[in-house]
């Protein structure tokens, strides 16, 4: 087996789930890794940090010197350990540090020594980060892009995960994209997400789809940005929009942010899991109180708190319908007719979800 992995291989690796060992320091793991990575330091923080305070006063090699004095004896018999673990585990796994230089190389001769054989990835992080950046960008530049376009409610998310031809923007920010979208588990770092987004979007391609579907989203996902050059192409992407009725726009909010949400909360805590759950709907709609007006806000948090006791005694989620309803009519309707007017790209097709399927399946098979 060759002791390095060259970039040739990037694609391979990130598409085969290859597990690696990210042998970065954790403060460098945290900021973004890549799917399927552990963490497993050479170094820790503080470790790291007074190596990198010796480089810069001493140079290479009196870092290198203090770098072998901090990690010796059971400390560095407690790193080994770690990696024998991950690699007995995972007998494919593969090594990368920052730039797949010293660290790498150094880990490498330790878990030789322990009797256990594994490559690292040339370049390290730093050449797949800057290889999935490239991908992004390919896939916007080269992609015949289409938006899913339509009014809150209307099971964007839905339509696009019972497509093959999409791709889940929300999804890999673990959040709605909207004022109530938090889910829990909180959202990935933004390197990750975009890591996560380039690699999705080599799958599709590697999948020979002849169309992308991606959901109409502005440029922040919670707090995920969307990389510039991808956004960039969806706002001049021509649109499909979806139609359904306002009974069932009501009936998807209910299911999505009221019976889902609720069902997540009490998964997590059972106890505490509904308190939560009437936090997270009471915050959402608190933190949108400057945009809605004072009289309204009162409105819907009124009604809102009158669902939830209903729904805490009994388990019906109807009574949410009245603030669902007002919140569309008076909220989110006349903010979607008005970035409607503002938008430039084509509108190539719109119906319900069963129309809008057909002309997709037709037009990708042209």
């Amino acid at each position: 087996m060759s002791e390095m992995i060259p970039q040739s291989e990037y694609r391979r690796l990130l598409l085969d789930d290859v597990p690696m060992i990210d042998l970065r320091a954790p403060v460098e793991f945290a900021k973004g890794a890549f799917p399927g990575s552990v963490n497993c330091p050479l170094m820790t923080d503080s470790e790291r940090e007074a190596v990198g305070t010796r480089y810069k006063e001493q140079g290479q090699n009196a870092a290198i010197a203090l770098g072998h004095q901090l990690v010796n004896g059971a400390v560095k018999q407690s790193r080994v350990d770690a990696w024998v673990s991950q690699v007995t585990a995972r007998p494919d796994t593969v090594l990368y540090c920052f730039r797949g230089g010293l660290r790498s190389q150094l880990s490498q001769g330790w878990l030789a020594e322990a009797g256990y054989q594994r490559p690292y990835i040339e370049g390290g992080y730093k050449g797949m980060r800057g290889f999935l950046i490239n991908q992004t960008d390919k896939v916007a530049e080269q992609a015949d892009l289409l938006i899913l376009g339509g009014m809150t409610g209307c099971g964007k998310t839905d339509f696009l995960n019972e497509r093959r031809d999409s791709v889940d923007l929300e999804g890999l920010a673990n959040h709605r994209g909207s004022s109530f979208g938090r889910r829990i588990g909180g959202q990935p770092s933004q390197i990750d997400f975009e890591n996560r987004l380039a690699i999705e979007l080599m799958r599709h391609q590697d999948a020979g789809h002849r169309q992308l579907l991606l959901e109409d989203e502005s440029r922040l996902i919670g707090r995920e940005s969307i990389p510039l050059t991808l956004f960039d192409a969806m706002t001049q992407a021509p649109r499909v929009m979806l139609e359904v009725s306002n009974e069932a726009r009501i009936a998807q909010i209910t299911k999505d942010y009221v019976t889902t949400m609720a069902n997540d909360y009490l998964a997590q805590d059972a106890e505490q899991g509904f308190a939560e759950f009437e936090n997270y709907l009471l915050g959402s709609l608190d933190r949108i109180r400057r945009r809605l007006g004072g009289a309204l806000h009162q409105d819907l948090r009124q009604r809102m708190t009158d669902a939830l006791a209903e729904q805490a005694r009994s388990g019906n989620v109807d009574g949410h319908s009245g603030w669902i309803s007002l919140m569309l009519s008076h909220y989110y309707d006349p903010m979607y007719r008005y970035q409607l007017e503002k938008m430039t790209a084509p509108v190539l097709f719109q119906g319900s979800p069963e129309a809008v399927h057909q002309f997709l399946n037709e037009r990708g098979a042209r």
